[in-house]
């Protein structure tokens, strides 16, 4: 791995960064250190009470929209036309058999490429989540805070490390709505799918405890196996692979936003754990995440994508799309 990411990893597992969840600490001095406690941050803001759950076209979902863009605007990412925004409409319960249309909304900004500046890598990660029900906050610390922390993380890595491929960063909504903003983004392309080569999703990235994080895909696309390998093998987290056929007791292939570019054929890698007793509970909160594991869990992810920049030419020959 290049030592630019290894200066940025060192500094992402810090001792000193961990104290900082609980402590107060001056990282006037440190910009990477303090970026980095900003990751945590934005987990634990976007999973607070005040959001109530996130879910599309609530109030706490338009914070978290807001807060992302405010994100996506001080780290300079490039718009596509006039804003980050990407409005769709969208079904939601209102009652037992009651249904309302709200406007959810995908966030969408851009880093360009130094030398291929029309081939893409999609990153993406879903901001929504689930309402509040009987007085219970779904608050999604896991699901997925901490995938739209990590889609942050990586934005910010990148307007400070030009890439030599544009990468796209997405906050997909309405995710627990049928996948409706991944579908609606891969039905209304704001770059021809056919320029994308590959799309990396993060959900559910920071609760575990075994030091497990699972790159998902490659049964359907073998030829990226090797480059994840190559890219993780010194990663501070143990990357397995699985969960994408029919010989798992689950496969993930479709289960969140990598599916519908899938079923465009565009390669993707879903980076996620093992379900956890915190699924879909109110339990799933700030606390109960494991913050060691996010970092390194954020630490490979942004690895990959930068391996996967260096390799794209290859990678996009050995895809058979191009």
């Amino acid at each position: 791995m290049m030592v630019k990411i290894n200066r940025y990893l060192l500094l992402l597992i810090s001792p000193l960064l961990l104290l900082a969840c609980s402590q107060q600490a001056d990282y006037a001095s440190d910009p990477a250190q303090a970026e980095q406690h900003q990751s945590l941050k934005d987990v634990e803001y976007l999973s607070s009470d005040a959001l109530g759950g996130r879910e599309t076209g609530t109030q706490g979902n338009r914070m978290a929209r807001e807060y992302i863009e405010n994100r996506f605007d001080s780290l300079g990412l490039k718009m596509f036309g006039a804003s980050y925004r990407q409005p769709f409409s969208q079904a939601v319960s209102t009652g037992e058999a009651d249904t309302d249309t709200v406007t959810a909304i995908n966030l969408v900004g851009y880093v360009e490429g130094s030398v291929n500046s029309e081939r893409f890598i999609v990153i993406t990660a879903h901001y929504d989540h689930l309402k509040t029900r009987q007085e219970s906050i779904y608050n999604g610390a896991d699901d997925n805070a901490s995938g739209t922390a990590g889609l942050m993380a990586a934005a910010a890595y990148f307007t400070e490390n030009s890439p030599e491929n544009s990468i796209i960063f997405i906050g997909f909504d309405a995710e627990e709505k049928g996948l409706a903003g991944a579908r609606y983004f891969t039905e209304n392309p704001l770059v021809p799918l056919d320029q994308v080569v590959i799309n990396i999703n993060m959900d559910m990235i920071s609760t575990n405890f075994e030091n497990e994080l699972y790159a998902v895909g490659t049964y359907h696309y073998p030829f990226l196996k090797p480059f994840i390998e190559e890219y993780t093998n010194d990663a501070p987290v143990n990357v397995l692979f699985g969960y994408d056929s029919d010989e798992w007791d689950q496969n993930w292939t479709l289960a969140s936003d990598h599916g519908p570019f899938h079923q465009k054929d565009v390669p993707f890698i879903y980076f996620g754990v093992e379900d956890h007793e915190h699924y879909h509970a109110p339990s799933d909160t700030y606390e109960n995440i494991n913050p060691e594991f996010y970092l390194g869990a954020v630490e490979t992810i942004i690895g990959v994508i930068e391996g996967l920049d260096r390799d794209l030419n290859e990678i996009a020959e050995q895809s058979g799309r191009f």
